[in-house]
C-alpha cells in the first residue's frame, strides 16, 4: 500500500517527526511504500502567497498525498493546537487528496498528551472527506525520548505504535477494497 506521511514540525529533531520516522519504519517492515514529507526539511510557502503553486516542495507533497492510499498526519501540540506549518500544508489540499482514504493522526506534546491537536486534525480530515482512524497516537512528557536507533525508549509507546499501526493499515485496506470502491 502507498502511504503518505506529513510530519508537521518546523524544528530539527522534533519528537513528532521522530515518532513519524518510527511509524514509517514499522509500516515499511510490513512491506508498505511510505513517503514522508518533513515540513522542517521541505518547507512550504504560505497558503495564498504569490507563486505558491509553482513551489517544488508543494508539488511533491500534493502528488504524494493524491497518489497515496492512506495518510498519516503528525504534529507537535502548540498551545492546544496543531502546528501552523501542518495547518498551512493542509490548506493547500482538499477532498481530491483525502476522499475516502484512511487517515491516522499523531501528536507529541510537552504535557501528558496532545488530544486537542488530534481532535482538530480529525475535524479537518472529516471536512476533506477523509476517514479518520478511530485509534490515534499521542506521546507526551518522558514518552518523548528516543533511542539512537530511532525507537521510542518507552515500551508503552512502542506497544501503542505496534497496536495502532496494524489497526490503521487494516482500515486503509478495507477502504481501498473494490467492494468499498467509490
Amino acid at each position: 500500500m502507498k502511504i503518505a506521511m506529513i510530519a508537521g514540525s518546523n524544528r530539527a529533531n522534533a519528537t513528532s517527526t521522530s515518532l513519524s520516522l518510527y511509524i514509517k519504519k514499522v509500516m515499511e517492515s510490513e512491506g508498505h511504500e511510505v513517503t514522508l514529507i518533513d515540513l522542517y526539511k521541505q518547507p512550504l510557502p504560505f497558503y495564498g502567497s504569490a507563486g505558491a503553486d509553482t513551489d517544488a516542495n508543494l508539488t511533491e507533497m500534493r502528488q504524494a498525498v493524491l497518489h497515496s492510499e492512506a495518510i498519516v498526519l503528525s504534529t507537535p501540540e502548540y498551545h492546544g493546537s496543531m502546528s501552523g506549518v501542518l495547518k498551512n500544508a493542509l490548506d493547500f489540499m482538499g477532498g481530491d487528496h483525502f476522499d475516502s482514504k484512511a487517515v491516522l493522526s499523531v501528536s507529541s506534546a510537552g504535557g501528558a498528551v496532545g488530544v486537542a491537536s488530534l481532535t482538530q486534525m480529525q475535524g479537518i480530515v472529516r471536512n476533506m472527506h477523509g476517514v479518520n482512524c478511530p485509534e490515534w497516537i499521542s506521546i507526551g512528557g518522558a514518552q518523548r525520548e528516543f533511542n539512537p536507533d530511532g525507537s521510542p525508549k518507552s515500551p508503552d509507546v512502542q506497544t501503542r505504535v505496534h497496536k495502532t499501526v496494524p489497526y490503521f493499515l487494516k482500515l486503509a485496506a478495507m477502504l481501498k477494497s473494490p467492494a468499498v470502491a467509490k
